[in-house]
């Protein structure tokens, strides 16, 4: 008998892309996101001959396969499912496994092994790959037996759905893939047990917003990923406190929201007293942790909240955290903050953030409805803002264009808005799109790209065309790497390597691969643009010539 025959022997049950498979289903994936592999076979046919298919979207690199499953997670907050094949199939996923990671996103990505029977020979793809995921996954391991495949693999999806989420890896030898045998281990599926808060903690932050002037909450990602956003809505509207939202915590108040405040977050931040910072780190989107010390104001109180206790911040000077399921917080705070002796009136406060917020949907009408030629950013939002349903998916995809989009787009529900998060990785949008058409099938789906990350993943067009994958994609491209251009300007006097082809029309590159498209250079055809972009039914990219000149005004660099 060769290697060959050894590798692959005849059936005797199961193989070990079925034994994957069933714990995965068993977790609630319905779809898998891959490249074409012979590492991971198995788990093709598996998903084909399994009494109950499993869709297979194939794309045309392994990146958008990642983004789209993280994708997944985000949106229906159970891990998403991406598989690759050995070395560079498995390397091609690093930066999206590591937007996984640093986004909280639940997601398992399974990658093909070179054989075990010849591990240490030189065999095609040869890699050891769980040594480069462990700095960016919760866990990543190599299941070396056809029976280790369900037990390992079940793992995976436990800590990927288990607070704090975020990314696990396996991989497993294409020989042992290939194996055969009965399947011993059967997993229960998702169901994760709360992280119980300590009630005294949420006794100690009801202390604090009780005696607070001017508090503010930041609502993050993790208030929707945690399955909190009743909770966290209800606990703002009865409590009276002003909110501010953050990644996918946009949409727990919907926009235009009297305590949705968003559009005054500099005074906001900058002159509360008590900053109640829930379910996102203290990074460089919100000062590290530091507020208030603006306009007079002496520096804030800092309070974090976090899904689990690993997430609650080591940097930040804090006067009070509490960790576990946000509901329960939520919930809880309300009930500690009711039971103080005096009920706090912050209506004053709100009132002012609320004439801040109002007066910046005024200045920004101006933005929004500009005519110049070139054609201003904004102009674009101003156009799509009133054609977006309330149940759309909004991506963004980008730098300086998409800050735009952080600026003005507000949406109506909770679980709509999808950005790389505190990673920053462009190239996700496609990925991403895919994720939300199959998730919301009934929703507009807009994807919102720069010009500089549209050329990372637009090949992948060619996926959601041979899928039947209909989305909206926006370009705005001012011919420049923008959030690059302006800083090094600023820096150096001069720019190099930021310059991109002028007016490229990827339209046209959207139209070769089976969509439609268009270019636009006046700002009266960007929402007749948008209308047949919508009306089309396929995938359909309008390309907007942007002033380059015209840069988000930003108040960090992320450092």
């Amino acid at each position: 008998m060769t290697s060959d025959e050894n590798a692959f022997p005849e059936p005797s049950g199961p193989h070990g892309g079925h034994h994957a498979l069933e714990i995965a289903k068993a977790h609630g994936v319905e779809t898998m996101f891959t490249l074409s592999g012979a590492h991971v076979f198995p788990m093709y046919d598996a998903a084909v001959k399994s009494d109950d298919p499993m869709p297979i979207i194939d794309v045309r690199h392994e990146p958008s396969a990642v983004f789209a499953a993280e994708a997944i997670g985000k949106l229906t907050r159970t891990p998403g499912l991406a598989v690759l094949t050995a070395g560079p199939g498995v390397t091609n996923g690093v930066s999206p496994v590591a937007q996984a990671y640093f986004s909280g996103s639940p997601l398992v990505v399974v990658g093909g092994r070179a054989p075990a029977a010849t591990w240490g020979a030189g065999t095609l793809q040869e890699l050891d790959h769980p040594p480069i995921f462990e700095t960016i996954t919760k866990s990543a391991r190599t299941a070396g037996r056809l029976a280790q495949i369900a037990p390992v693999v079940d793992q995976a999806f436990t800590d990927a759905g288990s607070s704090h989420r975020g990314p696990a890896f396996v991989d497993i030898p294409m020989d042992e893939f290939f194996n055969s045998g009965p399947i011993e281990h059967r997993s229960t599926g998702g169901a994760m047990t709360p992280v119980e808060p300590d009630g005294d903690r949420i006794t100690q932050i009801a202390a604090l917003l009780a005696r607070a002037e001017r508090p503010v909450i930041i609502l993050g990602s993790d208030v929707w990923s945690d399955h909190a956003e009743e909770a966290a809505r209800r606990f703002v509207e009865e409590a009276g406190v002003p909110a501010i939202a953050n990644g996918m915590g946009r949409g727990v108040l919907p926009g235009g929201h009297e305590l949705l405040v968003t559009k005054a977050r500099s005074r906001a931040l900058g002159t509360c007293d008590l900053a109640v910072v829930v379910g996102t780190p203290l990074d460089f989107r919100l000062g590290f942790g530091r507020f208030g010390g603006k306009d007079g104001a002496p520096a804030a109180t800092t309070v974090h909240i976090a899904d689990s206790p690993g997430q609650v911040s080591t940097h930040a000077e804090l006067g009070a955290s509490v960790a576990g399921d946000l509901t329960q917080v939520f919930d809880g705070l309300l009930a500690a903050l009711q039971a103080q002796p005096a009920k706090p009136d912050w209506t004053v406060w709100a009132s002012d953030l609320q004439a801040q917020v109002a007066a910046a949907v005024e200045r920004d009408a101006a933005l929004l409805g500009a005519e110049a030629d070139p054609i201003h950013p904004a102009r674009i939002y101003g156009e799509l803002l009133p054609r977006l349903a309330d149940d759309a998916v909004v991506i963004g995809d980008g730098g300086d264009f998409v800050s735009f989009a952080g600026k003005f787009v507000e949406p109506k529900r909770p679980g709509g808005w999808l950005d790389p998060g505190p990673y920053g990785c462009l190239g996700a949008g496609l990925g991403a799109a895919m994720a939300a058409r199959i998730a919301r099938p009934d929703s507009q789906v807009v994807v919102l790209f720069g010009d500089g990350a549209a050329g990372m993943s637009l090949i992948d067009v060619d996926t959601l065309v041979r899928h039947n994958l209909p989305v909206v994609m926006v370009v705005g491209n001012n011919s420049a790497w923008g959030l690059e251009k302006s800083p090094m300007q600023m820096l150096y006097g001069y720019d190099v390597a930021a310059d991109l082809a002028p007016q490229t029309r990827y339209d046209q590159v959207v139209t070769a691969l089976g969509g439609g498209g268009e270019m636009v250079t006046d700002p009266r055809e960007i929402g007749p643009a948008l209308d047949r972009a919508f009306a089309s039914g396929i995938p359909y990219l309008v390309n907007v010539m942007t002033d380059v000149n015209a840069q988000y005004p930003r108040a960090t660099m992320g450092v």
